[in-house]
């Protein structure tokens, strides 16, 4: 059985409000060993951003470039971006953190937790349950844990399993090379329906964080 997002979750989790300070903030991610970020909840527990390590370096960065830029002239005021002199503005989470959040349900696949890291870019993902409450939180660690399936591994079960088997297609008709869990598809399949189906059906094999489609579809 597949592993879900609440078999590998971390509870209970660490987050700050939007009404928490930048030195607040700070404090808390470095009291709890946090290197990447922290959800924003509001008053009533819902996950309503995400602030990051990143996210307060940059607005300390910006800070210093403003106090610094009219005494001493030079290079440093021009790394300074016009968008991140607006966030400068607050000095508070809620004014500091990306918002929406990327979050993911308890009862979701770990795999589905995989991709959604994989495509957004984030090494944290705060679980919410239906009302968009803080249940839990999935870092890249806990997600890994299940991933414990090599690239041959999961090569073998594509084209033996769900090729040949569940198909009954020629796996010959397919090049499918595996890396890193990532899994590209490139050949001709016999109709564009069963390409669009094999697709559909890796995305599920355990061990899979994403698949590349490189099919050339016949003409329906």
């Amino acid at each position: 059985m597949n592993a879900l997002v609440k078999d590998i979750m971390t509870t209970p989790v660490v987050a700050v409000t939007r009404d928490m300070t930048f030195k607040e903030v700070a404090t808390t991610l470095h009291r709890c060993r946090i290197s990447s970020a922290l959800p924003v909840v509001d008053d009533e527990g819902r996950v309503v951003g995400v602030v990051s390590g990143a996210d307060l370096l940059t607005d300390q960065a910006v800070q210093l470039a403003r106090e610094t830029q009219g005494a001493v002239a030079g290079p440093i005021s021009a790394p300074v971006h016009r968008k991140d002199r607006g966030r400068a503005d607050g000095l508070i989470a809620g004014d500091l953190m990306s918002q929406p959040a990327v979050t993911i349900t308890p009862g979701e696949p770990a795999e589905h937790a995989a991709r959604l890291m994989y495509n957004c870019r984030v090494k944290r993902l705060p679980v919410v349950d239906e009302a968009g409450h803080l249940v839990g939180i999935v870092a890249t660690a806990d997600v890994l844990s299940v991933f414990d399936r090599t690239d041959e591994q999961i090569r073998e079960e594509i084209t033996g399993n769900v090729i040949l088997h569940e198909f009954l297609t020629d796996p010959r008709q397919f090049a499918v090379t595996v890396r890193s869990g990532v899994v590209t598809v490139a050949g001709r399949p016999e109709t564009a329906a069963l390409g669009r189906d094999v697709l559909r059906r890796i995305r599920h094999v355990q061990g899979v964080v994403a698949v590349r489609d490189r099919l050339s579809y016949p003409a329906e």
